[in-house]
């Protein structure tokens, strides 16, 4: 399990509390949100006062998939300790009555590994596992020495209330512990929870972030660099995914055709994208520019695909050099495609093979979005 070192250290003459982790974009994303978290360079950390901590630690709880320790300023390593007084006794309490292993007895790590053998013979995607596994390991440590065999949909309901909701994770881990040990129970012990009593967290209804078609001109346009324009580029007219970007090959365009090839995407389906005269015209200065060997966009090795991390940067740079203070994530380009197809009056259908939807309500979701309609609206206001 990955670590979070929390550490507080004198800057500026101030004491701030400094946090320390492995690079993560998304983490970094949600600790860009609070006011008074702040980025040193010099550091290479971020970084808050004492009275901002027990808001930050709120959403560091939200990554289950980290360990959360506090550091003396000499450096050593001390259990965690919750900032609220009643929480901390709380602790104390449970850990007397329920002592919990740093990880999962020996029985219950032979099983999971037996889940992870059957998601691979199935074909699960390796996001997919990885979530399944570690949602597993966090459920079954809570639950100590108990014996797997035993798990119960009254122990999936204690782990919601006094894990889930004590910790205010959110509503989609919720849903992954659920899944995963729906399946463990399935596959390794043989018997199916009773899905009635099982608690589910109500989904939130969250609209897609959507650029206007002058904002991604302009992100579009700031690079120079003709390799990160066409990835940007190609991004947001063939509404891709990023993994899809990062997985194309130079066969997969067949410029004869305006067509792009997406192969095993997500839910492991093709499908095909119509590519823009602009696009390809843009595409072939690429490929004699760069001449990409395995990947269409390879990194700095030949034949190794592009990193993700890397392609984040670069859309980083665009939003820095066109002042554009949104927090525009490279999802939002597939996003704002899709709404700009609708605004042109392209048929949802279309829209939905385009985008690679098993569901015409997933692809339905962009009407809320579209002005094509609101903007006809006519406010009361205006007739006062």
């Amino acid at each position: 399990m990955e670590k979070i070192k929390i550490r507080e250290e004198v800057h500026h003459g101030v004491p701030q509390q400094f946090i320390y982790f492995q690079r993560d974009p998304v983490l970094q994303e949600e600790l860009k949100k609070l006011k008074g978290v702040r980025f040193s360079g010099s550091k290479r950390a971020w970084y808050t006062d004492a009275q901002k901590l027990q808001e930050v630690l709120l959403v560091l709880r939200q990554f289950p998939s980290y360990e959360i320790k506090f550091e003396e300023k000499e450096g050593k390593e001390v259990e965690k300790q919750e900032c609220v007084k009643e929480e901390r006794k709380e602790e104390k309490r449970r850990e007397k009555s329920k002592p919990q292993p740093e990880t999962p007895r020996e029985e219950v790590v032979m099983k999971l590994e037996e889940l992870r053998s059957w998601m691979r013979s199935k074909r699960y995607s390796d996001s997919t596992i990885v979530t399944y596994i570690d949602s597993l390991r966090t459920f079954f440590k809570y639950f100590g020495e108990k014996n797997s065999a035993e798990i119960t949909n009254e122990d999936l309901i204690e782990f919601n209330n006094k894990y889930i909701l004590k910790n205010r994770l959110s509503a989609s881990f919720q849903n992954q512990v659920v899944n995963a040990v729906k399946l463990f129970c399935r596959i390794t012990e043989n018997k199916k929870l009773d899905p009635e009593l099982i608690h589910r967290p109500k989904r939130a209804k969250v609209l897609p972030n959507v650029l206007s078609k002058e904002e991604v001109k302009a992100i579009l346009s700031t690079h120079s660099n003709i390799k990160h324009r066409a990835m940007l580029s190609l991004i947001y007219s063939c509404g891709l995914r990023s993994g899809e970007l990062l997985k194309l090959k130079p066969e997969d365009v067949d410029g004869k055709r305006g067509l792009l090839l997406v192969k095993q995407a997500k839910g492991r389906k093709d499908r095909v994208v119509p590519l823009s005269p602009k696009i390809l015209q843009l595409l072939r200065e690429y490929y004699i520019a760069c001449k990409p060997e395995i990947y269409l966009f390879e990194g700095q090795k030949k034949g190794e695909s592009y990193d993700e991390r890397s392609l984040q940067q670069v859309l980083k740079q665009s939003l820095r050099k066109c002042n554009i203070t949104k927090p525009v994530s490279l999802h939002w380009l597939r996003h704002s495609y899709a709404t700009h197809l609708l605004e042109n009056g392209t048929d949802l259908r279309y829209i939905q093979e385009i985008l690679g939807h098993s569901r015409s309500t997933t692809t339905e979701i962009y009407t809320h979005v579209s002005n094509l309609s609101i903007q006809k609206v006519v406010s009361p206001f205006d007739t006062l």
